[in-house]
């Protein structure tokens, strides 16, 4: 069987060279783009999505400027109703960013992104929890519990975050600045600055 399984790539390969197989991938990614893009308030021109949505919800309430690129199973979910409580999130995305595999972004409240924001893999951005930090609340099931919102999260503009980074609650980044890969960012975080670390640390600024 493992023989067979080895024929049959090899014939593959044969049929398809890397660079056929390259744009039988672009023609799927702008197909899969085509069909998604109506749903959302904005979808800028240019602005692609990489083999398919981790999780797509809400996407009348999100935004998404010229030039960016999702990478694959990225997630993005704008909460308008979450256990019978409404909400009214908003989600915008400035132009030419790029996210990397698995981003994921949530929210019920806000979150705004400025232009050409890199980020690497595994990156969370995250304007809610579920639930607040009281005793009535951590006995119950964590999905059952309602979201909850500190407040807006803004991100400026040339950011660059690296993998596995947390952004988590009412959070502004200035522009240019740096987050270290696996780094929790629950603090304002300067312009042109550098930060890392659980909680995220300021280690330089220009």
């Amino acid at each position: 069987m493992k023989n067979i399984l080895l024929y049959i790539g090899r014939l593959w390969a044969c049929l398809f060279s890397p660079k056929m197989a390259y744009y039988l991938s672009q023609i799927s990614n702008y197909l899969y783009t085509g069909y998604y893009c109506a749903q959302f308030k904005k979808w800028g021109q240019r602005s692609l999505v990489k083999k398919r949505w981790s999780h797509l919800k809400g996407a009348e309430c999100i935004e998404v400027g010229d030039d960016c690129t999702f990478s694959q199973n990225c997630e993005l979910t704008a909460w308008t109703s979450y256990r019978e409580i409404k909400y009214q999130p908003s989600i915008i995305i400035g132009n030419g960013c790029t996210f990397r595999q698995r981003v994921h972004i949530t929210a019920i409240n806000k979150i705004q992104i400025g232009d050409h924001l890199l980020t690497g893999n595994d990156v969370l951005i995250s304007d809610n929890n579920h639930g607040v930090i009281e005793k009535k609340d951590l006995q119950i099931n964590p999905q059952d519990r309602s979201l909850s919102s500190k407040g807006e999260i803004i991100i400026g503009n040339n950011v660059w975050i690296g993998d596995k980074a947390c952004i988590i609650g009412k959070v502004t980044i200035g522009d240019g600045a740096i987050i270290g890969a696996n780094s929790v960012v629950t603090k304002d975080v300067p312009a042109y600055s550098v930060v890392a670390g659980v909680p995220a640390k300021l280690l330089k600024q220009l």
